[in-house]
């Protein structure tokens, strides 16, 4: 059953594939129901998968296979908080390594163009610093990156 409130994803015919990277990849996850079309319609006929419901870390979600008009932009992207550099690397390394791409400060996008921020819980941490030249000199290190560095930003932030 629906959540009664739902992120819904647009992709085109690969809601399936992506919800199941997506439950193998993260931790409290996993596919739903699976929805195939009852009827053709404009990008698939009748049979193929229409919706998929899926959780991502907790947070439910419905694929929606419809067709190629519109794309997955930076505007909405999941941000996935880190307890370490083996956890950031193993979420990063999955998402790149598999048809995706890097992008910068712990950004990255899937292959189906979903745009994903890969957070040590230490950055946000070291940007939050009450002593602000703490802070400034761990953000300014974030800047520098792609994938988080922990032991980069907590140099930066001791100065």
């Amino acid at each position: 059953m629906i959540s009664k409130n739902t992120i819904c994803l647009w992709y085109d015919g690969t809601a399936l594939d992506a919800a199941k990277f997506y439950a193998q990849t993260f931790p409290d996850s996993s596919v739903g129901a699976v929805l195939r079309a009852p009827g053709d319609y404009p990008d698939g006929k009748q049979g193929d998968v229409l919706t998929v419901e899926f959780t991502v870390i907790g947070i439910p979600c419905l694929g929606l296979n419809g067709g190629p008009a519109f794309r997955h932009s930076e505007a909405f992207s999941f941000q996935i908080a880190t307890d370490d550099q083996a956890e950031t690397d193993r979420l990063w390394n999955a998402i790149v390594g598999n048809g995706g791409q890097e992008s910068e400060c712990g950004w990255c996008k899937d292959k189906w163009g979903l745009s994903w921020q890969i957070t040590p819980r230490v950055l946000t941490d070291a940007i939050a610093d009450p002593d602000r030249a703490a802070a400034r000199r761990a953000f300014e290190a974030m800047m520098q990156m792609r994938k988080i560095d922990i032991a980069a930003i907590e140099a930066a932030r001791r100065g």
